[in-house]
C-alpha cells in the first residue's frame, strides 16, 4: 500500500469517527441517523448528475448493498442507544476486518503478507480490548452490526471493482441507502423529524457529508489496495473515537481502553511495513 493511500484510508478513519459521534450525541440515536443518512443522500443526489453511471455488473451488488446499509444504519442506532459509544463502537468494528480478511482470500483471491496478517490481528485485538468486560446483553448488537460491516464490506468493494468509477458507485450507494429511513420517519415520526431537523440540520449536514467522504475514500481504496488490509487500516477510527468519546462526549476512559489503543497503533505500525 502507497503511502498516498495509507494517510488517505487513516483521514477517512477520522471522518467516520466523526460522524458516529454526531449520532451518539445528545438527542434521539435514530433521529440523529435519520439526519446523517438523509443528508448523504442529498449530496450524493446532487453530485451524481456530473458522474458517469456505474458499469451494469456492479449494480446487483449495489442493489445488495442498499439492503445491507439501511440494515446497518437501524442497528447502528440501536447500539448506541444500548451503550456506551466507546464500548459499542470497538466491538462493532473491531470484529470485522478478521472476517473480511478470511472472505477476501476466497472473494478475490487475495494473498496477504504474514505482515499483513499480523497487523490485522492486532488491530482487531486491540479494538476488541476496548470493550472487554461488558455484559452480554450489551454485545449482541455490536457484534450483529460487525456481521453487516463485513458482509457490506465484501460486497461493496467487488461492486466497485466492477463499477469502473467508486466515486460513482459510493454516491449511488448513499443516495438508495439514505433515502428509505428518511421516508419510514416521514410517514411515522413526521413531527418529530421535522423538529429535530430544525433544530439539528447543522449536524446532519456534517454528518452527511462525513460518511459519504469516508466510505467513498475507503471504496477507492479497496480498488487500489487488498481490500482485508484497506478494512483493518480503517478500523483505526476506533483511536479518533477514543478521543472524541474522552473529549466531547465526556465519557470515562481507563487504562485497559489505553492500553488497547496502543495496541492499535501497533497494529497500524506492522500494516504500513507489511
Amino acid at each position: 500500500m502507497s503511502l498516498a493511500i495509507f494517510c488517505a484510508v487513516l483521514f477517512a478513519a477520522l471522518l467516520h469517527a466523526g460522524w458516529n459521534a454526531l449520532v451518539k450525541r445528545d438527542g434521539d440515536p435514530l433521529l440523529n441517523t435519520i439526519l446523517v443518512t438523509g443528508w448523504a443522500a442529498l449530496l450524493s443526489a446532487l453530485a451524481l448528475p456530473w458522474l458517469p453511471l456505474p458499469a451494469p455488473a456492479s449494480w446487483p451488488w449495489l442493489a445488495a448493498s442498499t439492503l445491507l446499509q439501511a440494515g446497518y444504519y437501524v442497528l447502528v442506532a440501536r447500539a448506541y442507544q444500548a451503550a456506551d459509544m466507546s464500548l459499542s463502537y470497538p466491538l462493532m468494528r473491531g470484529c470485522a476486518p478478521p472476517l473480511v480478511a478470511l472472505a477476501a482470500g476466497l472473494a478475490f483471491g487475495e494473498q496477504l503478507t504474514a505482515g499483513a496478517w499480523l497487523g490485522i490481528a492486532v488491530v482487531s485485538a486491540g479494538v476488541v480490548g476496548m470493550a472487554g468486560g461488558a455484559a452480554r446483553p450489551q454485545l449482541w448488537l455490536p457484534l450483529s452490526v460487525a456481521v453487516l460491516i463485513a458482509t457490506y464490506t465484501l460486497v461493496d468493494a467487488r461492486g466497485a471493482r466492477l463499477s469502473g468509477n467508486a466515486a460513482s458507485y459510493a454516491l449511488w450507494l448513499f443516495l438508495l441507502s439514505g433515502l428509505p429511513l428518511p421516508l419510514w420517519a416521514l410517514a411515522t415520526r413526521r413531527a418529530q423529524l421535522c423538529r429535530h431537523l430544525r433544530d439539528h440540520w447543522r449536524r446532519g449536514l456534517l454528518g452527511g457529508a462525513g460518511t459519504t467522504a469516508s466510505y467513498g475514500i475507503a471504496l477507492w481504496a479497496m480498488t487500489q489496495a487488498p481490500v482485508a488490509v484497506v478494512a483493518a487500516l480503517r478500523e483505526t477510527s476506533i483511536l479518533f473515537a477514543l478521543l472524541i468519546s474522552a473529549r466531547v462526549l465526556n465519557e470515562r476512559i481507563d487504562r485497559r481502553r489505553v492500553s488497547a489503543a496502543a495496541l492499535i497503533v501497533a497494529g497500524v505500525v506492522l500494516l504500513r511495513l507489511g
